[in-house]
């Protein structure tokens, strides 16, 4: 075990270490912290929950700790994958900063947030820039920064950067700051793509790894509870059984959707639990809510999708519920990442149907190891069906309605008293008063809109108007066509023009 004190950082960072409870280094921490201190580049790779941001904002604010920044050339950047992991690295540094005796400042620039907030503190100069790509580039990209002043640059969970479509982003802020800084390198696992950024834009980095990649916590004990159907009430009947079975202190729930997400943080609030939702397509406001919410203890469960998977540092989280079993068996150490944090024991549960059958065998190839099967008891969760919608409430089609509404149109015209003005006015609104001529030959082609008379005046004076268009007898030459009689130009009918006599022109 290796103390703080013997990594050699300053007084000031010691002082505000111990404040915050930690005395003991975690092994990523000890290897990563004496090698940053000294300007080398670093390629630190370990699982989450093991102090990453730890290790690579202590040595940062004793780099900086010498030297002012400039308006709009920070002198650091880190660089985050979510807008939560970015607010935690946030809090991180100034909490570990605090006692400084010259103030270190820096800038949060996440998506979701006005842009001239952020922009005020960029124009009065800061020594750090923390950031989710999409919003630095556009910081850069409106001019209000410069990043030729970066002496370090850190990348936190680059592998996530990867599954989120950023590696292009990540390789244009590369470029964009100098080729002489320090790069801190931080990342779970490292697939193909990752290894070939490390070896383009580090200057040989020492590589440190803490444990073996993609490996899950000692302190986490894993459950597995298998069900024989893949029906979703009995899904959300075992997640609420387990929960019962634990007395859990707290919890996150984890799902592969977005809307599914929703559905389980009802199904919970309607049998009676505190729970919340939290994903990608909330607004920022209210995730910061929610999330604030659980940390101060206020919120027991939080149903998230896999935006919270990382970038979430709650050190007493109890239990992990993954009703969905992953699609990439790498978000599964992520997840369960959230509870056994900083040596604290946590319990992680994966519900399994048999439709979770590829994916189940891809975490337990990556993870090495079978989690204990737990089997529930006293309910046949083979005979719970998810019951259809009630057409009466929700589920009618709108053809359905449709026709019963026309239906009721029908019989209320039929049962309706003969009062001539009403039958007038529905003969407007193309249902002709009975005994009409209209009625019994009813054209199937529609008048034109120029054939149609203007809508001005009263109602009844559109009424007058209307009736003898109603009555227009039809052409004998749409009557021959309906009759099966071949139409040759104008049919029977002769043009009046036509019949006119011509009168020779006089010479």
């Amino acid at each position: 075990m290796t103390e703080f004190s013997e990594l050699g950082l300053s007084p000031e960072i010691l002082q505000a270490v111990s404040a915050t409870g930690y005395t003991t280094a975690t092994p990523i921490q000890a290897q990563a912290i004496p090698v940053a201190l000294t300007g080398k580049d670093v390629l630190g790779i370990a699982q989450t929950g093991t102090g990453k941001t730890a290790a690579f904002t202590l040595p940062m604010i004793e780099r900086l700790s010498q030297g002012r920044s400039r308006a709009r050339m920070p002198r650091a950047l880190v660089i985050a994958p979510t807008r939560e992991l970015a607010d935690q690295v946030s809090a991180s540094f100034e909490r570990y900063s605090a006692n400084q005796a010259r103030k270190l400042s820096w800038a949060l620039l996440i998506g979701g947030v006005s842009f001239s907030d952020q922009e005020l503190k960029l124009d009065r100069g800061v020594d750090v820039l923390i950031a989710t790509p999409g919003r630095l580039l556009d910081h850069f990209e409106r001019g209000k920064l410069l990043l030729t002043g970066v002496q370090i640059l850190v990348v936190d969970e680059a592998d996530r950067m990867l599954d989120m479509g950023f590696i292009p982003d990540i390789e244009r802020i590369f470029r964009l700051t100098p080729p002489k800084k320090q790069t801190l390198f931080f990342s779970a696992t490292m697939p193909p793509e990752i290894t070939r950024l490390t070896k383009q834009f580090l200057n040989d980095p020492v590589r440190i790894e803490a444990a073996r990649p993609a490996t899950t916590a000692e302190t986490i004990a894993q459950h597995l509870v298998r069900l024989p159907t893949s029906d979703p009430k009995a899904k959300r009947t075992a997640l609420r059984m387990l929960i019962e079975a634990e007395g859990i202190k707290n919890g996150i729930v984890f799902c592969n959707r977005k809307s599914e997400v929703d559905i389980v943080a009802k199904s919970l609030r309607t049998h009676g639990f505190d729970a919340a939702a939290i994903h990608g397509d909330l607004d920022q406001q209210t995730r910061m809510r929610t999330l604030d919410s659980f940390r101060t203890g206020d919120l027991k469960l939080l149903c998230a999708s896999d935006v919270a998977a990382r970038g979430l540092d709650i050190p007493d989280v109890s239990h992990v519920f993954n009703y969905d079993v992953p699609h990439h068996a790498d978000d599964y150490v992520h997840r369960i990442g959230r509870t056994g944090r900083a040596g604290k024991s946590g319990r992680a549960f994966m519900i399994v149907t048999p439709a979770d059958a590829k994916n189940i065998d891809k975490v337990l190839k990556l993870i090495g190891k079978d989690p204990e099967e737990v089997t529930l008891e006293g309910v046949d969760l083979a005979a719970i069906k998810d019951s259809p919608r009630d057409d009466r409430r929700s589920g009618r089609s709108r053809a359905t309605a449709r026709g019963r509404a026309g239906e009721g149109a029908d019989r209320r015209r039929r049962n309706a008293p003969s009062d001539p003005a009403v039958e007038a006015e529905a003969g407007v609104r193309g249902s002709p008063p009975a005994g009409s001529e209209s009625q019994s030959a009813k054209p199937e082609v529609q008048p034109t809109e120029d054939a149609r008379p203007p809508r001005t005046g009263t109602r009844g004076d559109r009424r007058e108007r209307a009736a003898p268009a109603r009555s227009r007898p039809r052409d004998r030459a749409e009557d021959e066509g309906r009759a099966g009689v071949p139409v040759v130009g104008f049919g029977s009918d002769l043009p009046a023009f036509l019949a006119r006599p011509t009168t020779p022109r006089p010479k």
